[in-house]
């Protein structure tokens, strides 16, 4: 029993020691955020707290700088594409998995072996069609090209390979569309699936930095990434405490 106490306590401190590891950062982003801009980054706790960073950010930043505005285009921009993944995957996901015919699983490895390609080499030709299309600086030029993810398409039909077939064969036998067999049946008993699939492409595309910094200059449109960016190139090098509250 002693070994096996010992082990237990030993993991418990690991997972401790991980959870400080990967938790103190935003805990300093946060402290700092509240902080007096004399103490940023030279106190760890505050002599006080206070709003003046946050009230600089939503004033314009002293440059008329709409950090409010980005944040809203965050939010429109990674929910519109998530969601948009997230129902085209569903679909071909359900192609893949329970329709048949001709080059279904030529059609398969080509997703596969397209997800070993980094996404880096189609900025060039996605940027050139998207100007093509009159897409550039347009909320549809940041969602639009992204509104696709192999990696979903993926899970999608290996979640649904393990979904008995009678279910899905007892209801096209009572007449139901495809469609109807997808919305009403499959993805309600995919909840678990998708509802990480939701949550990592939403934090994915929350995230993304270098496509919406090159499709679009409008202040107005640009995501809070980008403006995060921007402060951090030194227009606002010296003001770390709204960087912080930004963050």
């Amino acid at each position: 029993m002693r070994p096996r106490k010992l082990k237990l306590a030993l993991l418990y401190i690991a997972a401790v020691v991980g959870l400080v590891v990967t938790t103190f950062p935003y805990l300093y982003m946060g402290i700092q955020s509240f902080s007096p801009w004399d103490e940023v980054d030279r106190r760890i706790l505050p002599s006080k707290l206070t709003l003046r960073s946050y009230r600089w950010l939503f004033a314009g930043g002293g440059a008329a700088k709409p950090w409010f505005r980005a944040f809203l285009n965050s939010c429109i921009v990674a929910g519109s594409s998530t969601a948009a993944i997230v129902f085209s995957a569903a679909l071909v996901g359900y192609a893949l998995s329970w329709s048949r015919f001709r080059g279904r699983k030529t059609i398969y490895n080509l997703i596969l072996f397209q997800m070993f390609y980094p996404g880096i080499v189609l900025l060039v030709p996605t940027f050139l069609l998207v100007r093509w299309l009159g897409l550039y600086n347009t909320y549809g030029g940041m969602i639009l090209p992204k509104a696709f993810h192999l990696w979903a398409v993926f899970l999608y039909t290996s979640f649904f390979a393990t979904i008995p077939k009678e279910i899905v064969e007892s209801a096209r036998v009572d007449g139901a569309s495809e469609l109807r067999v997808i919305f009403n049946i499959v993805l309600p008993m995919s909840r678990s699936i998708t509802a990480v699939i939701f949550l990592i492409e939403f934090m994915r595309r929350w995230e993304e930095l270098l496509w919406d910094m090159i499709v679009v200059q409008d202040y107005q449109k640009m995501t809070l990434n980008v403006l995060l960016a921007m402060m951090a190139k030194g227009e606002y090098i010296d003001f770390p405490g709204p960087m912080y509250a930004a963050s």
